[in-house]
């Protein structure tokens, strides 16, 4: 049976020495990027590392014509408001935001520092923007429309574990309600009887568990949003506590012991927020910068999750894998 991996290939430190190319800028300039991300910084330092790396290689050196001025919230759900009026009042020159809370947070801080969402779940009918191909105002980034893609992730989970036809569909904030109304949209086409459960602190997350198990779940599909993603380690574990196949949207929850995911790659997103950063400290406006969209999806599967569950991976699922951990 074939196998599609992805391998990934560590590049040494002197492989980034020298950026491939040469900034325009002002002799002596130092640009201050504002980062903005969604929850605490360790679950989400992979990403914000693939940033300053795709930087680097645009000719933005750390500590020569580059400085980032991170300010990660405390907790998981945290406010943000006085995160992102802190970057706006030590006058940074771009804004990066990830996640709709804290998007939502930079656009009430500023209407006239760039900002680079990174990414936002459907950001027209959020009000970031006017249109992706024409954002308007100070806002451009990339969008990542995870309730377009709920019900592949809903068929392929029926499909790795096709007696469950009761799921579990953990969700919180309004992208995650988005993403519940496509989930009950594909929910009956599917032969699925849907059970959503709202996540609210994470305190609160084994009792959402105990309420799955008793509602008889058979498999779980959890929402992408910072919250989940943050706390990606007690929401996979409890998962395979309660013995519940659980599908996500990004391959970082795959590592971090669910079962499968489907999504575009965790850190691609963040690079191809890197260059509209660059493109815009080179002077382009965000208004007339198309709001761009992932450059891959991958179906990510964890084979030592499905032993522990004693799923036998069907061939037809297999087969469809970018990458599988073992």
């Amino acid at each position: 049976m074939n196998r599609r991996r992805t391998i990934v290939i560590a590049l040494g430190a002197g492989a980034l020495a020298a950026p491939f190319s040469v900034v325009a800028q002002q002799p002596g300039k130092i640009w201050r990027v504002g980062i903005l991300p969604g929850g605490p910084l360790p679950p989400r330092q992979f990403q914000w590392d693939a940033f300053r790396e795709r930087m680097h290689t645009q000719g933005y050196v750390e500590g020569r014509n580059v400085q980032y001025e991170y300010r990660p919230p405390a907790s998981e759900g945290a406010p943000l408001d006085a995160l992102a009026a802190d970057l706006v009042r030590i006058n940074v020159d771009v804004i990066v935001a990830a996640a709709s809370l804290a998007i939502a947070a930079a656009k009430k801080a500023t209407q006239r520092i760039p900002i680079v969402m990174c990414p936002s779940s459907d950001p027209v009918a959020l009000g970031f923007i006017t249109s992706l191909r024409q954002p308007g105002g100070n806002i451009t980034g990339v969008n990542i429309q995870h309730e377009e893609t709920t019900g592949k992730r809903m068929q392929l989970l029926r499909e790795m574990v096709p007696k469950a036809s009761r799921i579990a569909f953990m969700w919180s904030t309004f992208t995650g309600k988005l993403q519940l109304e496509a989930a009950e949209i594909a929910a009956p086409q599917l032969g699925v009887q849907l059970i959503p459960l709202e996540m609210g602190a994470a305190d609160a997350l084994p009792a959402l568990f105990d309420a799955a198990v008793k509602a008889r779940a058979g498999a779980l599909l959890v929402a992408q949003t910072p919250f989940s993603f943050g706390l990606r380690a007690q929401i996979t574990a409890l998962a395979l506590k309660h013995r519940l196949p659980s599908m996500y949207s990004t391959a970082a929850n795959a590592v971090a012991g669910g079962l499968m995911s489907y999504g575009p790659n965790d850190s691609d997103y963040y690079r191809q927020a890197a260059v509209l950063v660059g493109k815009i400290l080179k002077g382009a406006k965000p208004a007339d910068l198309p709001v761009e969209q992932p450059l891959k999806w991958e179906l990510v599967i964890n084979l030592k999750t499905a032993k522990a569950l004693g799923i036998k991976v069907p061939p037809v699922v297999l087969l469809q894998a970018e990458r599988v951990i073992e």
